[in-house]
């Protein structure tokens, strides 16, 4: 490939380089005299360089067409609307600032209906599917508020679960929108795990800058002796960051290419950090000689930390080339699976001596539950990558394997927002 490239620049004609047989015949140019001669003024209508950058952003044109005016409004209405949302509890005593368990409750279904919603109107959704779509809402919206959930005076421990599971499994539902309603569709589910990366940057970008307005706001209003805490806290902060959801998506689907190379930077970036950073816990586990303390927050520390590393395995798979040669960073992903695949196999051993000493629990079974999902995964995940690495398997094969396994995680949020209270009796 490398010869072929080299001898195809050898003889391409150089697109700057003036042509040397009519270079000979034209005649030279007369000796200039007197004052050099002024270069010939700038037309008007060329376009400075920074317009040129905007315009390959899409900022300058995006909103050319009416379709995509129509589009922007639609958008601006959502947003407002998920932004009203999240205050229109007040008007039934639900306050922001003294039922804060309400709001962590219902937070993924005062938001995300409106980020579905987006997707049915762009996706010009049909009535079944717009069906589908409601019930998965509505389910566990009656779920998550009138389930007898009973921890005294603290929330209960099934109660916790189902409101940190609740969000995860109301994003899938989102996804079901945006594959317009062909979850079985391999190719739309990868395009909704590259949406998710793109949304999760601009998010990032929209909540830096409104944290530098938030910031600012309060500052200098604070120079005139006015307090705007308050209405910072309950006000701008919540509905900001609702309406952001819609945003952040609109900029996703309608400024795509945008980031499509900064998020695979990103994955490039932080998979090495991560397989050193197993590695080495992996190597200082053997050199103390301690086991892992596995208590509740531990648990939490490690299964977010693996999520993050099955994400980045997830995305750099969705991002690849399925037809490139096989390198480096593939090496890197295997170190990186094989890694996380070892951690998660001493957690699980740690959770299951736990439960041999102390009994079963909500918090224990779903500890064991999501670690046994996430292996499976990577367990997957790595035997596929070695296949490839051995040239015995096509990358497609990995690809698919992700897209197949989608399903298991819906069902396994369901089951933890949905089985589990009456599982263990609400406690």
């Amino acid at each position: 490939m490398i010869a072929r490239y080299t001898e195809q620049a050898d003889t391409a004609p150089e697109p700057d380089a003036p042509d040397r047989a009519g270079a000979a015949t034209q005649p030279e140019p007369a000796p200039q005299t007197g004052t050099a001669t002024e270069p010939a003024p700038q037309s008007d209508t060329a376009a400075p360089p920074s317009e040129g950058y905007w315009s390959r952003l899409g900022l300058v044109s995006g909103l050319a067409s009416p379709e995509a005016r129509r589009e922007f409004v639609v958008v601006g209405a959502l947003a407002c609307a998920a932004a009203a949302a999240v205050r229109v509890p007040e008007i039934f005593g639900q306050r922001l600032a003294d039922d804060g368990e309400f709001y962590a409750r219902n937070v993924g279904l005062l938001v995300l209906p409106f980020l579905a919603g987006y997707f049915a109107w762009k996706r010009r959704l049909g009535a079944p599917t717009l069906a589908v779509l409601a019930v998965a809402f509505a389910v566990p919206a009656v779920v998550i508020n009138f389930y007898p959930f009973d921890g005294g005076r603290d929330p209960a421990h099934t109660e916790i679960l189902a409101v940190l599971h609740l969000p995860l499994l109301l994003w899938l539902v989102v996804g079901l929108a945006h594959a317009c309603g062909d979850w079985r569709s391999h190719t739309k589910r990868m395009d909704f795990v590259r949406f998710t990366g793109e949304w999760v940057i601009y998010y990032g970008l929209i909540a830096l800058g409104g944290g530098v307005f938030a910031g600012s706001a309060a500052g200098i209003f604070y120079a005139i002796d006015i307090d705007a805490g308050e209405f910072i806290g309950l006000w701008l902060v919540p509905c900001g960051a609702a309406g952001a959801v819609v945003v952040a998506a609109w900029l996703a689907e309608s400024r795509q290419g945008v980031l499509e190379r900064i998020a695979p930077v990103l994955t490039w970036l932080f998979t090495p950090l991560f397989a050193a950073l197993l590695a080495t816990f992996l190597a200082a586990m053997v050199v103390t000689g301690r086991g892992i303390d596995v208590d509740r927050d531990v648990l939490i520390t490690f299964d977010i930390m693996l999520a993050v590393v099955l994400a980045l395995v997830i995305y750099a798979v969705a991002a690849r080339d399925r037809d490139a040669p096989r390198g480096p960073f593939d090496l890197l992903q295997i170190l990186l699976v094989l890694t996380a695949l070892l951690v998660d196999l001493l957690v699980l051993g740690a959770i299951v001596g736990r439960l041999s000493d102390f009994g079963a629990s909500p918090n224990r079974i779903a500890a064991l539950g999501e670690n046994l999902v996430l292996l499976v995964n990577l367990a997957g995940t790595a035997w596929l990558y070695l296949e490839f690495w051995r040239g015995r398997r096509p990358f497609s094969a990995l690809e698919r394997w992700q897209t197949a396994y989608a399903p298991v995680y819906a069902i396994w949020l369901a089951t933890v927002v949905i089985a589990f209270p009456p599982a263990f009796g609400f406690a």
